[in-house]
């Protein structure tokens, strides 16, 4: 018969309240949760959540640790269960390649050396660099208010161990700390995650946060995600790594966990098989610079600067391969040309650490485009580089200069792709636009896809004179409806033609598009002779070759509509919808077509 069964949990827990970590260690489990990476999903590591209390008593973790507290045993019940959790974690098939997410109550603050200590020792008897474990610093009270607070952040970045802020945005303190301290990782709380799809001011706050946490070195989690949507807009805003019932739920079963997760995988798919323009240009300027880890020795970055005398620095990477900042040589002149200065460094007394040099430096996905890259580059005053990371490890670096000739490179590709007779964007520009609207949900998105009805026998009937002098007159008529810098016109070859709009109803874009349609077939009417122009209609042939009669051309337009809060990446689907409501409107009678993604044809 079990505690529980045997004894009212009353009465259990006005007992268990002397003999607390007694009692747990008899009941309570650690159960994982997987935090995977949002651009693959594989799986990154595992967040340890105590599991059982309730058994003895107590609702919630918090119940246990808050009465742990009042009778002094938080101490030895954090390390029963920190033990655990890292024994478990060393069974674990992936996890030399995994990090294992512990929290450190800030109770425990003031007695974090022995909590360290006890870790150093079973981390060092399974074979584990400090750098697989990340202490997740709760936000419930404020960590910056301790005394002792600063002192264990230098010690656990000295010894090796990684940090994160969690529930940022709900607790105490997350700026002062951001601020401050040099953290990893930076956890959303699932606050700001909920029904980001359809919540713009969601949108923006994620944005921004994701941009200063890339512009500090620090990689962002987002955690509980528990849809589709809210999964998609959080990868397209930024977000490295995600967390919550949509992707796992917490097990204690060893067997249920599992390396990666094919319904990610799937969803990312069409991202990972088909690079974009700026990926491919940005993979051309990355240099491979030789790195530095933060375990080894001084003499190690000695040598390495001796041996490269024009590399003003290089990065620093954990032993797990992720990047922490970078090693500038002006932080070891003081030393190198003192006299007794390199001496000093490796003294066992004064002896300091790598991690102790470490400057922080921008890090992001190198899947990220150029201008964003940028961006992040110019927010960080006087950094060197930006450290580029592919499935969180180091890919390598760019430089300011770099990013300038892929944004050259870029530009100058993009006008290359240009039309020559209208000097419109071609299918690539359509194609990255079309991806990139997809990925951001902010806001409603129209794809119009434009063709001429009869075309054709027009231009075998006045010749490709009068053929291009029609698409001409065509891409003009665009110019005029549509020239705010948002909206986006593409020539995607002969008589077709794309027109991107963001942020218009389907009323506004109606009515243009209505007048556009109107506008064209009057200009072209003047196209043709008197004799045809009176007729409505010319003779020709049909592409099989059969002679016919065909009314004068116009122009149909179809038009696909991407919800506010839709985030889809998968263009191929875009593409085949957009075929659908194309042929739709050349059957219509006035030649426009609406049609909301993901209704029936």
């Amino acid at each position: 018969m079990s505690l529980t069964a045997a004894v009212a949990p009353g009465v259990v827990r006005r007992y268990a309240s002397d003999q607390i970590v007694t009692l747990a260690k008899l009941v309570v489990e650690n159960a994982f949760q997987p935090i995977v990476e949002a651009g693959t999903g594989t799986v990154f590591g595992y967040e340890s959540l105590m599991r059982g209390q309730e058994r003895i008593g107590f609702d919630s973790p918090v119940e246990i640790l808050d009465e742990a507290y009042r009778s002094n045993q938080l101490l030895p019940l954090e390390q029963m269960v920190a033990s655990r959790a890292l024994a478990k974690f060393a069974t674990l098939g992936n996890y030399a390649t995994s990090t294992l997410f512990l929290n450190l109550d800030v109770r425990l603050i003031p007695h974090g050396d022995r909590l360290i200590e006890n870790l150093l020792q079973q981390l060092k008897a399974a074979n584990l660099p400090p750098s697989s474990v990340c202490f997740e610093f709760s936000e419930r009270f404020d960590n910056t208010s301790v005394p002792e607070f600063e002192a264990l952040v230098s010690k656990l970045r000295r010894t090796g161990f990684k940090l994160a802020i969690d529930d940022f945005g709900v607790g105490h303190g997350e700026m002062k700390l951001l601020c401050d301290y040099a953290v990893d990782y930076l956890k959303i709380d699932r606050h700001f995650v909920a029904d980001i799809d359809t919540k713009p001011r969601k949108r923006h706050l994620l944005k921004n946060i994701v941009n200063i946490a890339h512009v500090l070195g620090t990689r962002v989690i987002a955690e509980g995600i528990e849809t589709e949507a809210e999964f998609l807009a959080c990868r397209e805003y930024g977000v490295d790594l995600v967390q919550g019932w949509f992707i796992a739920r917490p097990t204690t079963h060893i067997s249920e966990l599992v390396p990666a997760f094919p319904h990610l995988q799937e969803l990312g798919q069409n991202k990972r098989n088909t690079q974009s323009l700026d990926e491919i240009l940005i993979r051309k300027q990355i240099e491979l610079l030789p790195t530095v880890f933060e375990n080894d020795s001084i003499d190690t970055v000695f040598e390495l600067f001796r041996r490269n005398p024009r590399q003003g620095f290089f990065p620093v990477l954990n032993a797990n391969g992720e990047p922490r900042g970078i090693i500038h040589e002006h932080h070891l002149k003081q030393y190198i040309y003192h006299p007794f200065g390199r001496d000093l460094l490796k003294n066992k007394i004064y002896e300091r650490p790598i991690s102790e040099f470490v400057e922080i430096a921008p890090i992001v996905s190198l899947d990220s485009d150029a201008e964003r890259l940028m961006s992040i580059f110019a927010n960080m005053e006087g950094s060197n580089c930006l450290i580029l990371t592919d499935n969180m490890r180091y890919a390598g670096v760019v430089s300011a200069a770099a990013l300038i000739k892929v944004i050259n490179e870029k530009q100058l590709k993009i006008a290359q792709d240009q039309n020559p007779l209208t000097g419109l964007p071609g299918n690539h520009a359509i194609r990255d636009f079309m991806r990139q609207s997809g990925r951001d949900g902010d806001g409603v998105r129209h794809f119009c896809y434009c063709d001429f009805d009869n075309f054709k026998p027009f231009n075998d009937a006045y010749g490709f004179h009068l053929g291009d002098h029609a698409i001409s007159l065509f891409a003009a008529l665009m110019r005029r409806y549509f020239f705010a810098e948002r909206h986006f016109l593409g020539h995607v070859g002969g008589d077709d033609f794309f027109i991107g709009v963001v942020r218009w109803t389907q009323a506004e874009l109606s009515e243009i598009l209505d007048r556009l349609i109107s506008d064209f077939h009057e200009d072209v009417l003047a196209l043709y002779s008197d004799h045809d122009r009176a007729k409505g209609s010319i003779r020709g042939h049909d592409r099989s070759g059969a002679e016919a009669l065909f009314p004068l051309m116009r122009c149909s337009i179809g038009v696909l509509e991407l919800p506010d809060g839709l985030v889809i990446d998968d263009i191929n689907r875009v593409g085949t919808e957009i075929a659908h409501v194309k042929a739709a409107a050349k059957e219509s009678l006035d030649g426009l077509v609406f049609h909301l993604l993901g209704e029936a044809n």
